[in-house]
C-alpha cells in the first residue's frame, strides 16, 4: 500500500500512530521502506550523519537533492518528504517556491519540510500549498536556528508554549498537512495535538503526538551525539566495527580468503 497525505489525516482520526524515520541513501531508504515506515524524511540531519558537518546549516540544495534522488530510487510505499536546507526558503515565499518546486521536480518527492511558524513562515507555507506543493511544518526545537536557540527543550514557559501553539494553528490554517514537534514538553505536545485536525509527529515530544520520528542513525547506534530522548534499538557502530576488525585481522593473518 502506497502511503498518501490523505491517509495520514485518516490515521489521526483513527488514532493509528504514524511511523516516520530519516534516510540519506538508497541502502537505508530500502530498509526503511521494506520495514513498513509510513513517512521517510530526507532530513537536513544528513549534513551531520552522512557528510560529517557540525550542524545542519552548511547543507546545500544540490547536496540534499543528490541524497533525495538516491532515497527515491528505493522508496516504493512510504510518503517521501525532503527538508528545505537553511536559507533556501527564509528569504521570501518566492525563493521558497522556486526551491521547493525544484526539489519535487528533481527528486520525485511527495512534499517538503520547513522550519518555523507564525507569521512569516505561515505565509510561505500558504504560497507553497497554493502552488500544489505539500508542506510538513516543524516547530519547537528547530535545528536551523541552533545559534539562536541551541539544542535546549523549547516551550517550557507558559508564554513560549502559547507561542508554539499559535504557530501550529497558523501553519495548519496555511495548509500544512502535518507538523513535526521537536523537543517540547509532552503536555504541550498533547495540547497542540488535541487542537489540530492535522497530524503531529513528535521527536522528543512525548507519547501524545499522532506519530513519532527519529534520526535513523541515532536509534541504530551509529551516532556519537544522541539526543536524550532517543531509544537505542541497536548498537550497529559496535557490531559493524567488530566485523570490520575481524576482516582486517583475517586478511593480515592469511585466513581470508581460505584458498
Amino acid at each position: 500500500m502506497v502511503v498518501t497525505i490523505q491517509q495520514l489525516m485518516q490515521w489521526k482520526q483513527q488514532n493509528r500512530p504514524i511511523v516516520a524515520l530519516t534516510a540519506w541513501d538508497f541502502l537505508f531508504a530500502e530498509l526503511l521502506d521494506k520495514a513498513g515506515v509510513d513517512l521517510i524524511l530526507v532530513g537536513d540531519s544528513l549534513a551531520m550523519v552522512a557528510l560529517g558537518m557540525e550542524t545542519t546549516l552548511p547543507l546545500t540544495m544540490d547536496a540534499v537533492i543528490h541524497h533525495a534522488q538516491a532515497v527515491k530510487r528505493a522508496v516504493k510505499k512510504a510518503l517521501l518528504v525532503v527538508d528545505l536546507p537553511f536559507m533556501s526558503y527564509q528569504e521570501s515565499p518566492q525563493q521558497a517556491l522556486q526551491n521547493a518546486g525544484r526539489i519535487l521536480k528533481e527528486t520525485g518527492a511527495n512534499g517538503v519540510k520547513l522550519e518555523g511558524g507564525y507569521p512569516v513562515m505561515a505565509e510561505t507555507v500558504e504560497r507553497l500549498v497554493l502552488a500544489g506543493i505539500p508542506v510538513l511544518g516543524h516547530l519547537g526545537l528547530t535545528p536551523q536556528s541552533v545559534h539562536q536557540v541551541g539544542y535546549r527543550q523549547q516551550g517550557k514557559t507558559k508564554e513560549a508554549g502559547e507561542r508554539i501553539l499559535r504557530e501550529a494553528l497558523a501553519l495548519q490554517a496555511a495548509g500544512a498537512f502535518a507538523i513535526v514537534l521537536e523537543h517540547i514538553p509532552a503536555e504541550l505536545a498533547k495540547e497542540i495535538t488535541a487542537q489540530l485536525v492535522i497530524p503531529t509527529i513528535g521527536i522528543g515530544a512525548g507519547s501524545f503526538c499522532d506519530g513519532q520520528i527519529l534520526v535513523t542513525a541515532d536509534l541504530l547506534g551509529f551516532s556519537n551525539r544522541q539526543p536524550p530522548f532517543v531509544k537505542l534499538y541497536a548498537n550497529l557502530q559496535e557490531t559493524i566495527g567488530q566485523a570490520l576488525q575481524e576482516y582486517c585481522r583475517e586478511v593480515r593473518e592469511g585466513k581470508f580468503p581460505e584458498s
